[in-house]
């Protein structure tokens, strides 16, 4: 995840020239007002020899009908635990989701009981996963994974449940449904198999998609034709899309709004045009400043020096701190930085360590005997 310009390793700053991000390259944006999905303070640990891991760590975000959100981080930064926690699929034990809450539908998913999240699974929110080869069983032909969720959420047996089944492989484009739904996974190349994985995704018509990096095993042109579906698939179903990815491209393309995390936290929130043209704090910067520019010469890529902290040893306060380039006191780290609204729709997380232009935004912080 690095992006490429004309700076030495010396030179820390990023380019403040506006980038031109292309938010229609794969399909017009469908967005609308509704909020389909809310998530609260939500709070993920895993207990370890070490210590507790917060891997998510008050994560607070919502998604709108049609809308594309963006999750974008380092490895380790929470982004698939946050995705598992919403599906109720954390590994327990050494995992509990400790707090907070995820609105779908009118309901917290934290409250309800294991055989009513079975039916909010790829019914009501679904999962495409990195790998289709993981995501599919070898033993069971397409027509069987496919049809599974159609049975599960919508009751359908014989003849209907299979002309659903032709119907789901027909809507992600997959040539001669009849025929394909006969074979099995190793018969498929990557790119359909991710079809597929996206057919058993759409199958139900959820109201949320959660795609964990799905492109990241094909190639450059299946992947645009990928995206390119998705975004038609939202725009005929209105489904929104939480897609979490390395890649910049994709977000500058497929993606509405932007959410930047950091050791399980969100550390700023924007629309795609203003986390690469105006970001505010440095974790964002560095990102995007380390992504390579094609139509630019480049030397050798800026990095971000240190490493992300252990998530169960992180240092009070503002986790960037240790890896800031930005002048501070202890005193101006040690506190944890609240989320706040600076501009309409951009969030950040507000600290002296992280956020060059804090003084501009200081009167919007709380004081810190209402934080407690």
């Amino acid at each position: 995840m690095a992006e490429s310009t004309d700076a030495t390793v010396e030179e820390k700053e990023v380019s403040t020239e506006p980038v031109g991000v292309d938010t229609d390259g794969f399909g017009a944006s469908a967005v609308q007002d509704e909020v389909v999905l809310d998530v609260k303070d939500l709070q993920t640990h895993f207990t370890t020899r070490w210590g507790t891991v917060k891997a998510v760590d008050g994560v607070s975000y919502h998604v709108r009908r049609g809308e594309t959100l963006g999750i974008v981080g380092e490895s380790g930064s929470g982004k698939s635990v946050t995705a598992l926690s919403l599906m109720r699929l954390v590994p327990s034990p050494p995992g509990n989701i400790v707090g907070g809450e995820v609105q779908l539908g009118g309901r917290n998913l934290l409250d309800l009981s294991e055989a009513d999240m079975t039916q909010v699974r790829g019914g009501e929110i679904s999962m495409i996963l990195q790998d289709p080869m993981q995501a599919l069983n070898p033993v069971f032909s397409i027509e069987n994974q496919v049809g599974e969720a159609i049975n599960i959420h919508q009751g359908l047996k014989g003849e209907a449940l299979w002309d659903k089944v032709v119907d789901s492989l027909r809507k992600v484009r997959i040539p001669a449904p009849e025929s394909r739904a006969k074979d099995y996974p190793h018969q498929l190349s990557g790119g359909m198999r991710q079809r597929v994985v996206g057919a058993i995704g759409i199958s139900s018509a959820p109201a949320v998609i959660i795609a964990d990096e799905p492109t990241t095993s094909l190639d450059v042109t299946i992947q645009a034709a990928y995206l390119r579906l998705l975004r038609q698939i939202q725009q005929e179903e209105g489904v929104g899309i939480i897609f979490i990815t390395h890649d910049f491209g994709i977000v500058a393309k497929m993606c509405d709004r932007v959410a930047v995390m950091y050791a399980g936290r969100i550390v700023e929130v924007a629309d795609v045009r203003t986390i690469f043209n105006e970001p505010l704090h440095e974790y964002t910067k560095a990102l995007i400043g380390s992504v390579p520019k094609l139509e630019e010469k480049t030397g050798r890529l800026p990095q971000i020096e240190g490493q992300p902290p252990l998530l169960y040893n992180l240092p009070p306060g503002d986790a960037f701190a240790p890896r800031s380039t930005l002048e501070f006191t202890d005193e101006d780290s040690a506190r944890r930085p609240p989320l706040l609204e600076v501009e309409p729709g951009h969030w950040v997380q507000l600290s002296k360590s992280s956020v060059a232009d804090y003084d501009k935004y200081a009167h919007l912080m709380p004081d810190e005997e209402d934080e407690e």
